[in-house]
């Protein structure tokens, strides 16, 4: 059902809205983490075969999107792009998508692909918020990534530890990205929570716990700091609800006590591995080294993995720094770009949020900013550009109800 049935006089009106599809496309971009990793462990597929199966998906429901998206419309992406947040999105892509010209990828066949795959997840999102209603999209949205997640905590609690105690699969999927998508969706149950949309408590100690489990250093701290400062800035929050979330923090880390002091042992005696600081402070200084040798528009989309050399046993597919990789990706225009997107939502933020809810945004600016400084995505940012395309549309519309033009 088109949100045009559910509004009468530009109100929202008495008829329910269909949101199923939103809630699809909210679980696919959570779950399809692990599309890969099973089609690889219970189909027997190579790995390739199974990221073009997922990417195949990602396609398809980029096509079924837009024909559920035939038809009236709510909103104009015309009157979208007069957010800054958004035209910021759309320079990003624009500019990603012209670096193909000069990229020096290993393969430009993929990175042409993956980049159409990031620009599907735009554009899904923009269809969807351009035909239904606002609200009821987004939290249908928020919804089906957070069931997406929590099936992914379950299904990686049921796996084989790694040989250094941590969640994930040592071949074909790390552990930062199953704490990453853990402590992401732990927002939106956050989110749903404050916003009165159902019983998600128990979904987000799952994340939370899982988030715990995987062992993800930078993701962990981020966590800890955005919720610190959460639980400090909230005053809608009761102090009761407040000692609460403590009590269940520190009981957890305590049940968990015993694991974090094997994972420290095991992570003091790494020596420079890629996951130490040693490590880390390697793989940047390798990157960054490449970067300055072409400062101005850099080495371009995808030109990371199999191009930079492997360290040891270890082939970085990313920076795992936000800055660098922007700086080595798209040189200092890119990183310009990546402060102006960020700047423009803080500043968007800050003039549509008011109260606990700007205390949520920025919560998880800090979260996703704090992450990326030893940790980020192979061709996305950290905060994803159709994250940024929902948050802005919900900022700017809160009530849901639609703008005409």
């Amino acid at each position: 059902m088109n949100s045009s049935n559910s509004y009468v006089g530009g109100k929202i009106g008495a008829l329910p809205t269909d949101t199923g599809m939103s809630f699809i496309v909210g679980l696919y971009f959570s779950f399809r983490l692990f599309i890969m990793l099973l089609s690889v462990r219970l189909l027997g597929t190579d790995p390739q075969t199974g990221t073009e199966i997922n990417l195949a998906l990602n396609f398809l429901l980029l096509i079924v999107v837009a024909f559920y998206a035939l038809g009236a419309c709510d909103r104009t992406f015309r009157s979208m792009l007069k957010l800054p947040s958004i035209r910021w999105v759309l320079l990003f892509l624009v500019f990603s998508g012209c670096s193909l010209l000069w990229s020096s990828a290993a393969s430009l066949v993929a990175a042409i692909t993956y980049w159409c795959a990031m620009a599907a997840d735009v554009a899904i999102v923009a269809l969807l918020l351009r035909v239904e209603p606002l609200t009821e999209s987004i939290h249908s949205m928020m919804k089906g990534y957070v069931w997406g997640a929590c099936a992914i905590a379950l299904i990686a609690w049921l796996m084989p530890a790694q040989s250094d105690l941590r969640l994930g699969d040592e071949e074909l999927l790390g552990t930062n990205q199953v704490g990453y998508l853990c402590g992401f969706a732990f927002f939106f149950a956050q989110y749903l929570m404050t916003q009165k949309l159902g019983k998600w408590g128990g979904a987000a100690i799952v994340l939370g716990v899982t988030l715990l489990r995987s062992l993800s250093k930078t993701t962990i701290i981020a966590f800890i700091v955005a919720e610190g400062f959460l639980l400090m800035r909230d005053k809608s929050m009761s102090r009761k609800t407040k000692l609460g979330m403590i009590f269940v923090a520190a009981l957890i880390t305590t049940v968990f006590s015993g694991l974090l002091t094997s994972y420290f042992d095991t992570y003091s005696n790494a020596g420079n591995s890629p996951e130490t600081l040693s490590g880390r402070l390697g793989i940047w200084a390798v990157i960054l080294g490449e970067a300055v040798k072409q400062p101005w528009v850099g080495h371009g989309f995808y030109s990371v993995w199999k191009v930079i050399p492997p360290f040891g046993d270890f082939e970085a597919r990313h920076a795992h720094n936000e800055i660098i990789q922007q700086f080595y990706l798209y040189g200092a225009a890119g990183v310009c770009i990546m402060v102006g997107l960020y700047g423009s939502f803080y500043l968007h933020v800050r003039r549509f949020a008011t109260g606990s809810q700007r205390t949520f945004y920025c919560a998880l600016l800090l979260f996703i900013l704090i992450r990326g400084l030893a940790d980020t995505e192979v061709y996305d940012l950290s905060l994803p550009l159709w994250a940024i395309i929902m948050f802005s549309l919900l900022l700017e519309r809160p009530n849901g109800s639609p703008k005409h033009n």
